[in-house]
């Protein structure tokens, strides 16, 4: 048959666009621990999200063609295709050597079925390996490697063992019955193991959604008492005639009321978004699982945009972000815990504007704070995010230390390598500004009621 098309949906699974006398058939190669296979595949393999590089490697080398010579060694599980190409490129020819004889055979197919040591290697005629699936160096089983399998067959001949063959469901031919097993039931590939990752994939952060959605409407039903603590500040100030504190605390319950109504515009925005998200989760979720083809789901899977019912996509970001994030009023606050958090914060999910703290002379947590267009921090966030900053340090323990801060767009990342390779998490900070912090165990448990 000739070899029209090679299609490689997974770095495990190989497959064979193949046309000859009886038509087209599509030969499918698993090399996945626990289902290593070789049969004829009813459905037609997706392609991978991005090119894989020995799909390429065969495409350049074997499409158009003709498998001359298929057997298998004996009793052991190994596989040799023949494969002669009617033409080639001058590139293949300084690798194959002269094509000019009909008959010469330009590459040698491999495909070794063992369950812990399954590979496809491509030689030349001589055994010297092009390029293999798997690349395993101490195993010359790598461009310019040696394997020939027919020397240590040699020395296993004559040697024989008898085998059961398995019964499988269905009455189709024994090819359609192992297509059907191995996508329903057995392997990496199988149904039920993807849908269990599917599962796992966002189930968790389904629930940790709904947490968070139900905190926020908790926090938002404590501020819809909004009204009451204006209507207090009205009360006092009508007995300001007997009452000479009377404007003092009637202000302290108009900026209560202020600080109430401006928080609960952000919560109820902050709620619908973390609603669509989760929406489109549970949505995403059941089309997973609803997916009957495990090659597909395979697919879909590696693929991280999600989109709402509008079809507007939904960041991942907006799915899980790394690190802390606390809710004070209306205003959000970022920590990351670790250098690799704090670089992924710093790439991902801050903008210029937004406010950026650090403990000074001690490694320890990068603490952001999310701009709002016209407005500043106010002094109380800025000691949230400072406590924060001090908490996840070396300086914990000393309970004090001194912080900067700055903009985002005031950091200049630090490269610290002769190659200019940026090292991950590491910024120099311009225009900073200096604040001195005093950890308050009353402020940290609030910040921790507050945490998302």
């Amino acid at each position: 048959m000739q070899i029209q098309k090679v299609v490689q949906s997974t770095y495990d699974t190989l497959g064979l666009g193949l046309y000859g006398k009886n038509g087209a058939k599509n030969l499918l190669v698993s090399i996945s621990p626990g289902a290593c296979r070789i049969h004829e595949s009813f459905r037609p393999l997706p392609k991978s999200q991005k090119p894989l590089r020995f799909a390429q490697f065969l495409n350049s080398r074997i499409v158009n063609g003709r498998i001359t010579e298929a057997v298998q060694f004996g009793q052991d599980r190994i596989i040799r295709l023949k494969i002669r190409l009617s033409h080639t490129s001058s590139s293949a020819s300084s690798t194959f050597g002269s094509v000019s004889d009909p008959s010469a055979i330009s590459a040698i197919l491999y495909i070794r079925l063992w369950s812990n040591a399954a590979n496809v290697i491509v030689t030349d005629t001589d055994g010297n390996v092009l390029d293999a699936m798997r690349r395993i160096p101490k195993k010359q089983e790598v461009t310019g490697g040696f394997y020939r399998p027919e020397e240590a067959q040699e020395e296993t001949q004559g040697k024989t063992r008898e085998y059961a063959v398995r019964t499988f469901p269905g009455g189709d031919s024994f090819n359609k019955k192992i297509d059907d097993f191995y996508r329903m039931e057995k392997g990496t590939l199988s149904l039920e193991a993807l849908r269990e990752e599917a599962r796992k994939k966002y189930e968790s952060s389904i629930n940790r959604l709904a947490v968070s959605i139900e905190n926020l409407k908790e926090k938002e039903k404590q501020l819809s008492n909004a009204e009451q603590l204006r209507e207090q500040g009205d009360s006092i100030l009508s007995d300001i005639g007997t009452n000479k504190n009377a404007a003092a605390e009637a202000a302290e319950y108009y900026e209560k009321y202020r600080k109430a109504k401006s928080g609960i515009v952000e919560i109820k925005k902050q709620i619908d978004e973390e609603e669509k998200t989760f929406h489109a989760l549970e949505e995403t979720l059941k089309n997973l699982l609803e997916e009957k083809d495990p090659l597909v789901l395979h697919k879909l899977l590696a693929n991280k945009t999600i989109k709402t019912k509008e079809g507007k996509p939904v960041k991942e970001a907006m799915i899980k972000r790394p690190g802390l994030s606390f809710f004070r009023n209306d205003w959000l606050i970022l920590a990351g815990r670790d250098a690799s958090e704090n670089d992924e914060l710093l790439r991902k999910h801050v903008k210029g504007n937004d406010l950026w703290l650090h403990v000074r002379d001690y490694s320890g947590s990068y603490v952001f704070i999310k701009n709002k267009p016209g407005k500043s921090v106010p002094l109380d966030v800025l000691l949230d995010a400072g406590n924060l900053a001090i908490f996840y340090s070396k300086c914990r323990n000393r309970g004090e230390g001194d912080l900067f801060y700055t903009q985002v767009k005031y950091l200049r990342r630090v490269k610290s390598t002769s190659r200019g390779r940026t090292k991950l998490g590491k910024v120099i900070p311009t225009q900073e500004k200096n604040l001195y912090i005093k950890l308050d165990e009353k402020r940290l448990r609030e910040l921790e009621e507050a945490k998302n």
